[in-house]
């Protein structure tokens, strides 16, 4: 499953530029707000949920060669966090479900 089907079926909105997502393929996922947790543990190609919205993430799904962060609760990053995403290459999406009920959608679409 590619990231603009992801993007599509959770209903989720791309705030950084476009690029071609369909050619994103996420190889699994990681829930944390705690970025040493992240940085740690996620994965390179995962998808990682967390409710942070501040430009550290950025630093941390750069450094683990995430496939995209998606920002629960509606969560909005301010157009700096998005500029800065832009340049280090990061897509960044936003949901408006928690974490919780992201991941499980997630495990339920083959996600894992």
């Amino acid at each position: 499953m590619n990231l603009q089907e992801i993007v599509h079926q959770l209903n989720l909105t791309v705030v950084t530029q476009p690029k071609p997502l369909e050619t994103i393929h996420p190889t699994g996922g990681y829930a944390s707000d705690l970025l040493s947790c992240v940085i740690a543990g996620a994965k390179p190609g995962n998808l990682w949920l967390t409710i942070q919205a501040h430009v550290n993430i950025i630093a941390v799904a750069s450094l683990n060669e995430l496939a995209a962060v998606i920002i629960t609760e509606n969560a909005s990053p301010d157009p700096s966090v998005i500029e800065k995403a832009n340049e280090q290459g990061v897509t960044l999406l936003v949901a408006g479900e928690t974490t919780y009920q992201l991941a499980g959608k997630l495990w339920e679409m083959g996600i894992r």
